[in-house]
């Protein structure tokens, strides 16, 4: 038997928590809202190459809670199976043994359900190329839907003390990184992906806005791997512009400078319409939106030049202008967790990049807070005001 932490259909209460979060505190953890800590049976191994994984420690990211907030796009819907475990950045134990890897295993996990977890046999063309993030199969197979581990019925997820995960989806975690570091390699990962996909050529000045756990590794990532100038971030809290400033931004700067900061280090010209945010006639060559807002998503398309790239590192809000986009040729392009990336020439895969810089970089300190699954209305309240509490990632450990 397993505690889980467990998202369960009921319309009236998502609806309620729909209406109410982000106007009403506290809703989200409130008996309104469709979440229940539960004991539930070990989920099923659905096949051969499947395995137990044990979480130790098991992250609670934006994506995560944009869903218990009731926030994310019915998009979304046709893409998960109810009722479902969350928890997708994890560093867990093997339960058994799976082909090489022996019971006990430390690993984390790939969370995309890709052709590989679900028996597709020849895969779609995606998955045939490495890069499994863009699956076109998340929805068939011998699993329900679930565009990840932490949104399908038949897998559970890392807010429990047992879920099951594919041979596909696993890496082992090298001795020498601690559990706290561990449990960032998946969204170090997306982070590389982000930074792959931002095609930065050589001294690029580039803009990240936003300095969350996924805004630092981002900077993190285009300073390691990248050629880039000048990095400029946008980041709100004092604790997250230290880790910004750790992780290689040249500048670190409040929202309300963004403009203008811009604007000095471009040498361009500033507009101010009649209503809305001013913009830039120039700016950066690349901007990176990192906090999954309207604010944030309008500074990256108004300070970017004329032909350049915005890449959308978060789930984008709703109601942003795109006015820029038509009038400044920008390239618009979306970064959801990882693949193949090319790196020095060679084709290297998003996780094995992670590990690797995992192993090389400052990451302690970024995991902030640990609680056991039975205080998840403290550990979620606390991820929702992080940046104000100067905590970068909370994250649960199911074993406390």
């Amino acid at each position: 038997m397993a505690l889980q932490l467990e998202l369960y259909r009921s319309a009236p209460r998502y609806l309620t928590e729909r209406a109410l979060s982000g106007r009403v505190p506290g809703v989200v953890t409130s008996p309104v809202a469709p979440l229940r800590l539960a004991t539930a049976k070990d989920p099923r191994v659905p096949g051969p190459g499947w395995v137990g994984v044990k979480p130790l420690l098991s992250g609670i990211c934006g994506s995560d809670l944009a869903t218990v907030a009731g926030k994310s796009s019915f998009y979304f819907s046709p893409l998960v199976s109810l009722p479902f475990v969350l928890g997708h950045e994890v560093v867990g134990e093997l339960a058994d043994d799976c082909d090489e890897l022996a019971s006990g295993t430390r690993v984390v996990i790939e969370p995309v359900l890709s052709c590989l977890a679900r028996g597709e046999d020849p895969p779609c063309r995606n998955c045939a190329a490495g890069n499994r993030g863009r699956c076109d199969r998340v929805t068939v197979g011998h699993v329900s839907a679930g565009l990840q581990t932490g949104y399908c019925k038949d897998t559970g997820g890392g807010w429990s003390r047992q879920f099951v995960a594919h041979r596909s989806q696993l890496h082992v975690v090298p001795d020498g990184l601690a559990d706290d570091a561990a449990v960032l390699i998946e969204p170090l990962a997306c982070a590389i992906h982000t930074a792959m996909r931002a095609r930065v050529e050589p001294n690029d000045e580039v803009l990240v806005v936003g300095a969350g756990t996924v805004g630092a590794l981002v900077t993190l990532a285009l300073r390691s791997l990248t050629s880039a100038g000048r990095i400029t971030v946008v980041a709100k809290h004092p604790k997250q512009r230290e880790l910004a400033e750790r992780m290689g931004a040249d500048e670190v700067i409040e929202p309300k400078q963004a403009t203008n900061a811009v604007r000095r280090s471009s040498h361009t010209m500033k507009l101010s319409p009649e209503r809305g945010p001013d913009f830039l006639l120039g700016g950066v060559d690349v901007a990176i939106e990192c906090a999954g807002s309207r604010g944030g998503l309008d500074t990256a398309l108004r300070t970017t030049r004329a032909g350049g790239r915005v890449v959308l590192s978060a789930i984008p809000a709703s109601g942003a202008d795109l006015t820029p986009v038509w009038f400044r040729e920008l390239e618009v392009a979306g970064a959801y967790t990882g693949g193949v990336e090319r790196v020095d020439g060679e084709s290297r895969g998003t996780f094995e990049l992670a590990v690797e810089l995992a192993q090389r970089s400052p990451l302690e300190g970024i995991v902030g807070a640990r609680y056991p699954l039975r205080r998840w209305r403290e550990a979620i309240d606390h991820a929702l005001g992080a940046g104000k509490l100067g905590t970068s990632k909370v994250v649960f450990d199911p074993n406390a």
